[in-house]
């Protein structure tokens, strides 16, 4: 399964990625997410405001129809933060 698939541009991905490399940046987004559980990650209006939280903090302006299609691949994948099989399989989706 990819990112492509839900329509997410891969110039996106890459911006987020470059700037994620920077240690400051990757502590807000770290801190963003502290404490979110698969509960939340499936939770429709947390995962929006968790996107747009992160948005702000990376400075990446997304349109709504792009929030819809990043919010419905997060809840799609049923990702538990706390299950490292997830966390590996999430990262080399985005690698």
């Amino acid at each position: 399964m990819s990112y492509q698939k839900y329509g997410i541009p891969r110039e996106l991905v890459e911006r987020v990625r470059k700037k994620l490399k920077h240690p400051e940046t990757k502590d807000r987004v770290r801190a963003i997410m502290d404490g979110v559980t698969k509960g939340d990650l499936q939770d429709r209006s947390k995962v929006k405001t968790l996107l747009s939280k992160t948005a702000k903090a990376l400075g990446e302006p997304i349109s709504d129809g792009l929030a819809k299609q990043i919010v419905q691949m997060v809840l799609d994948l049923k990702i538990d933060p706390n299950n490292t099989f997830h966390l590996i399989k999430l990262w080399g989706m985005f690698r």
